[in-house]
């Protein structure tokens, strides 16, 4: 009995050192995978999720980003708790079209809401589809409303740049824009009479003039129509 125990312990030492050699040459490899070798050396990668302290998913990279279980965006049950009620029984259908990936990076908040995209492509408003696909920058509130954005924007096969600062509901407040009918310019909106006033170049009949003459100044806008224009030096 006393021999076959020591047989076995002989195999069981044996087994052990095995597998310390083995997991050494292990990180030995991993290591050596990720060391500088020069600068001709490239890390290639699908996507990289990057979470914090308490394992939550924070910032999401990729082409496009990797799938997040905590994001709130493409989660439907967490979209209708805390969104559908604030815009009623349709809202879920018209978000069903909205697009959530994107090219580049995305950082979450500890509560699985976008605040801030950068890249190409990047996600629509959690209010409305874009008008068009966007380069650039997006940063969004704790409950994940867009409130403002730099980017490049194809409408139409037609570049657009725009620098914005939303309202509280992600709607337009300011708007520094270069618009591709021409008109270039600062707006400011009154979401609640819908009223604006333009600082800058408006060709008539374009988006922020809907009046027959063009205009390079001051032009203030109604529902009720075109209000008065100072027109620049």
């Amino acid at each position: 009995m006393n021999t076959e125990l020591e047989r076995l312990e002989r195999k069981l030492n044996t087994a052990i050192r095995w597998n310390r050699t083995l997991l050494l040459l292990g990180i030995a490899a991993v290591c050596g995978a990720f060391a500088p070798r020069g600068a001709d050396e490239i890390l290639r990668a699908r996507g990289l999720v990057i979470v914090d302290e308490q394992g939550r998913e924070r910032i999401l990279i990729g082409a496009p980003i990797p799938a997040a279980k905590a994001r709130v965006r493409t989660d439907l049950e967490k979209v209708k708790q805390y969104w559908a009620p604030r815009f009623g029984p349709q809202y879920l259908e018209w978000y069903a079209d909205y697009r959530h990936d994107m090219n580049g990076m995305l950082v979450l908040d500890e509560n699985g809401f976008d605040r801030v995209a950068l890249g190409q492509d990047y996600p629509d408003p959690n209010i409305g589809q874009r008008i068009g696909r966007g380069t650039g920058l997006v940063l969004n509130d704790a409950g994940g409303f867009e409130r403002s954005g730099y980017g490049i924007l194809n409408v139409e096969g037609k570049d657009r740049v725009v620098l914005g600062l939303d309202s509280d509901r992600g709607t337009e407040a300011a708007v520094l824009v270069v618009r591709e009918d021409g008109s270039a310019g600062l707006s400011v909106h009154d979401g609640a009479t819908r009223k604006q006033i333009f600082v800058g170049k408006a060709p008539k009949k374009s988006s922020n003039n809907p009046g027959d003459t063009d205009v390079f100044g001051v032009l203030f806008t109604s529902p009720e129509g075109v209000g008065k224009t100072v027109e620049g030096e």
